[in-house]
């Protein structure tokens, strides 16, 4: 009897028919159990910060403060952790004219006030002010020792009293999201990403790594800048439940939640596989091939050289970005990409490049709900279907090919 393997696409589901012999290893991430009650986890996190002191204590009653929150193509369950840290700053007497909420919208697209309202829940959307870090001129703070502009988005730049709140997963070249990452490139501008993205090409900007990772060092050195005063991030399990709520210091607080999620979503594999299935995740890590990009890049440390990545995301809003459609649309080959990412480093244009060095190593098929001209123009192979995909990698390797599949490949690291 085949074993059959549902994986999470978009909104919904497909399906994976695995032969009987078929020499299978699904990576998930280790055994997580989420919060029993959410609500107490972020409240022992704030009552106990890490490198900090309380926020109630940290806010002044007269204090302008700017909440910095995900946008919508992170899984951030941004609507749960507002209300605390809302409570918060009411115990320290702030006023709710004093309190804006910013999304990071960083290089990505704006907004619709429905997406706005759903991000932060209904009650809290009428109650403050909530708008796009985009709406706004950018202000420069300063520069970093590297040479990135720290340009902050007004109302962060102007507020009294800096928050962030994100989530932590393995980012592959910031070693990982959250902490600062809300600032560079929450709210920075277009010029400042870019400069902070050009190392990115560093053998040190790699997923799961901190010390030494050049990207990540300017990251936090413009957050220091800046000035952030207090950061709530979570570690989300597979079904983006809330299992680990840190709070504190920018940089102490977020070590102590990078270590756990190492214990969760860290991966040990025996050798790497003929055949990769990797998956986004779903929604909305798979709305767009921009985002879909980050499972790719895990699943790059799974499979062996020469071999096939089956890549699983629905893509229902196409390439996501403009920068990035334009470079693959104008390469020739992967390696144009590469040579024009060295040369010309351009935001956007980076995560073609990414794909470009992942096809260095593998060929890659995706599964999406794109039109098979437009995967072609990414130098993947388009699939008529995730059943389709696998069986004709099969017909390429053999009965016998070692195959690892990724349901939540986004979130999870191989180590070999």
């Amino acid at each position: 009897m085949k074993k059959t393997i549902e994986l999470k696409y978009g909104r919904g589901k497909v399906e994976l028919r695995l032969p009987d012999k078929a020499n299978a290893k699904i990576l998930m991430p280790n055994t997580s159990q989420s919060a029993p009650d959410e609500e107490e986890e972020l409240r022992r996190a704030l009552d106990s910060p890490i490198g900090s002191s309380r926020l109630r204590d940290i806010a002044k009653p007269w204090d302008t403060a700017a909440i910095v929150v995900s946008d919508i193509t992170r899984p951030v369950p941004t609507a749960r952790i507002l209300p605390s840290v809302i409570e918060e700053l009411k115990m320290a007497g702030v006023q709710d004219e004093n309190i804006t909420v910013i999304f990071a919208v960083g290089s990505h697209r704006a907004h619709t006030p429905e997406e706005r309202s759903m991000l932060v829940g209904e009650d809290i959307y009428r109650r403050f002010k909530c708008v796009d870090s985009s709406q706004y001129p950018m202000a420069r703070i300063g520069v970093t020792s590297s040479g990135t502009p720290v340009d902050i988005s007004e109302p962060v730049a102007n507020a009294d009293l800096h928050i962030c709140i994100g989530n932590i997963e393995y980012h592959y070249f910031a070693g990982y999201s959250g902490g600062a990452k809300a600032v560079m490139p929450g709210v920075s501008s277009r010029e400042a990403i870019a400069r902070n993205h050009r190392f990115m090409t560093s053998p040190d900007a790699a997923a799961g790594k901190l010390d030494g990772n050049p990207v990540r060092m300017d990251i936090e050195e413009a957050g220091a800048m800046l000035g952030i005063d207090f950061i709530v991030n979570v570690v989300l399990d597979e079904k983006k439940r809330i299992c680990k709520a840190v709070a504190g210091d920018p940089v102490l607080a977020h070590r102590e939640g990078c270590r756990y999620l190492d214990k969760i979503y860290s991966s040990p594999i025996e050798r790497q596989a003929d055949i990769v299935v990797a998956c986004a995740g779903g929604f909305p890590k798979d709305i767009n091939l921009y985002q879909t990009q980050k499972a790719l890049d895990n699943a790059k440390y799974a499979v062996r050289d020469g071999g096939t990545i089956i890549l699983v995301g629905s893509c229902a809003e196409g390439y996501g970005e403009a920068v990035f459609e334009q470079w693959l649309k104008e390469a020739g080959s992967p390696q144009d990409l590469i040579d024009r990412v060295q040369t010309n480093f351009e935001l956007g244009g980076h995560k073609a490049a990414a794909i470009a060095m992942t096809l260095t190593k593998a060929e890659v098929c995706l599964v999406s709900d794109m039109q098979a001209p437009d995967v072609r123009r990414a130098f993947l192979r388009p699939a008529a279907s995730l059943q389709d995909a696998f069986e004709k990698a099969m017909q390429k390797y053999g009965e016998g090919a070692d195959v690892i599949i990724m349901p939540y490949a986004g979130s999870t690291l191989p180590k070999l």
